[in-house]
């Protein structure tokens, strides 16, 4: 048996469905095993597009997405995906070729040491540096991906090691797949923490990725809806509680002081679940740090001045909600609901805002969630269109907004969109983007078109980096160097075979949504957007919410 061939059976053993990558010299022996195997190849247009379709492959599923490239540029390209995997918690295994071992020793041609490169952007990597250890280190490199917090792991495969014979047959069988179980949180913890939960009187939970990954919403739902605690949720956990529930104090994440920071501000305790500070930073909504917080998750609190705990409970997520709520009473639920109806008048005010064009960004979340259904995944890209997506989108199911806000790389939304639609076919998928973010990756788009999935891209026009320019706006009330022109994106999404669309006025949106989604193949909307109203909510915000004290 060939190296290569039991790098593939290995991943076969692990289930693994789809490889997105770019082929190389280096990974000539990898593509070649890959005929035959039941493992899907999706050749993508570039290696950035194949980490991101990996990256949400892991969010959405929470297996391990997997993405190939070559050496050198090959790797470099896979970089940015990687990374993004790694600081937003998404399981992930990115193999890349190497170099044969007798000339990594010198400078050679694309030879860099890519392994140094990979280190900090992933929670473990390793050179396959002969056929014998490919058992081991797949097995490793998935376990480790999807375990814990879960993250981006990352194997290396010499040339020459790929095509080398496995000489001892007791290496050819995979090793057997096994992952821990995560422990239960310890009775005395949980006890200290009731007793600082139960003190309060106006108590706040703030739910972030981690019950996402963890798949815990239920449990968060149950102590939530017994004790009468309102429940905040940051970019990547929209929907762990559903926006419709009245406990629900939709999202908090901006910078800027909004509607749901003033809640925090009259808040004593916070409980936060799977909560990492890469999300949010807890000076933000713990300004003065007088909080008590109890940190419930799968794992230790990250020092910050602003993030002293009184208690810490590890171990499963569900488990601890659990029995957190086994020795709890209800809160007087005045708190939660004078809350979550401040935050809802703000919210209305903002809808109730007269159409105009270019649109308004609230009426464009306002139209895109009116037709998709509540189990639709809208892959949402970075930027200015990524602040009001995160606010204002409502979901009532988590893991159907998917935000990258830990790494916060732009140009994930297509690709990503690829790797959903991919996975659920039978669901609405659209990838939210702006104009920036949707050229750095656009090539994806004939990946769409050659696998035939009907996804849609929304995307938010400003002709420049709209969030640069807020902060610009903000900062110096000038700017510099953030317009750029486009192409026409109609014609364009049209030459590779896509369907076009463009949105000439303010009330065509919904309607040309629906038009896209049943066009029965990819198609790209052009909507022209208003980022003025950027700086009319930040005044809006000042006004009505204050300034944060960020000490």
């Amino acid at each position: 048996m060939k190296a290569s061939d039991l790098l593939v059976r290995c991943l076969e053993h692990e289930g693994v469905d789809f490889v997105f990558g770019v082929p190389g010299e280096e990974n000539l022996d990898v593509m070649d095993s890959f005929l035959g195997s039941p493992i899907r190849f999706i050749v993508t247009r570039h290696e950035q597009g194949a980490a991101f379709m990996a990256d949400v492959h892991g969010r959405l599923t929470g297996r391990a997405g997997v993405c190939l490239s070559t050496l050198g540029p090959g790797a470099t390209n896979l970089l940015t995906g990687v990374a993004d995997a790694y600081l937003d918690g998404a399981p992930l295994v990115a193999i890349t070729g190497q170099a044969s071992l007798d000339r990594m020793h010198k400078e050679s041609h694309q030879f860099i040491d890519v392994l140094s490169m990979f280190r900090p952007v992933t929670k473990w990597n390793a050179e396959l540096f002969t056929p014998q250890i490919i058992p081991e280190t797949v097995r490793k490199a998935f376990k480790v991906a999807q375990t814990e917090k879960p993250g981006a792991t990352h194997l290396e495969l010499p040339e020459d090691v790929a095509a080398q014979q496995v000489a001892d047959s007791s290496y050819h069988s995979p090793l057997r797949v096994q992952f821990p179980f995560l422990p239960e949180p310890l009775t005395a913890q949980v006890n200290r923490a009731v007793e600082v939960i139960a003190k309060a009187r106006r108590p706040i939970i703030l739910a972030g990725n981690g019950v996402v990954r963890g798949r815990a919403h239920e449990a968060l739902r149950r102590l939530a809806r017994q004790c009468q605690i309102p429940v905040a949720h940051t970019f990547m956990g929209k929907g762990v509680m559903p926006d419709s529930d009245p406990l629900s104090l939709y999202t908090i994440g901006l910078q800027l002081r909004d509607y749901s920071a003033v809640v925090f501000a009259e808040s004593d305790v916070v409980i936060t679940v799977g909560y990492d500070l890469v999300e949010y930073a807890p000076c933000f909504w713990n300004p003065n740090r007088d909080k008590h917080i109890v940190h419930v998750n799968v794992t230790p609190a990250e020092v910050d001045a602003h993030y002293i705990v009184d208690v810490g409970v590890l171990g499963d997520l569900s488990l601890s909600l659990d029995q957190i709520a086994d020795h709890l009473t209800s809160f007087e639920p005045r708190w939660a609901k004078g809350g979550r109806e401040r935050i809802q008048a703000a919210f209305e005010a903002e809808w109730a805002a007269p159409l105009s064009w270019p649109m308004r960004p609230q009426h464009i979340v306002r139209e895109l969630r009116a037709v998709l259904g509540s189990d639709a995944l809208v892959i949402c890209d970075v930027g200015a269109h990524k602040l009001w997506m995160a606010r204002m989108f409502p979901c009532d199911v988590p893991n159907t907004c998917i935000i990258s806000n830990g790494f916060a790389s732009m140009g994930i939304a297509l690709p990503g969109a690829v790797a959903a639609k991919l996975l659920f076919p039978q669901r609405q998928v659209v990838a939210v983007a702006g104009d920036a973010g949707f050229l750095m990756n656009s090539q994806e788009l004939e990946t769409a078109v050659r696998l035939r999935l009907p996804l849609v891209v929304l995307i938010w026009r400003d002709d420049g980096y709209g969030v640069i320019r807020f902060k610009q706006q903000l900062k110096f009330g000038r700017t510099a160097g953030v317009e750029f022109g486009n192409p026409d994106f109609v014609a364009y999404a049209e030459s590779f075979g896509a369907a076009g669309y463009r949105v000439e006025g303010p009330t065509e949106l919904g309607a040309v949504l629906k038009e896209a989604l049943a066009c029965g193949k990819p198609a790209v909307i052009d909507c022209p957007v208003d980022y003025s109203e950027n700086l009319r909510l930040a005044e809006r915000l000042k006004r009505e919410c204050g300034v944060r004290n960020t000490e």
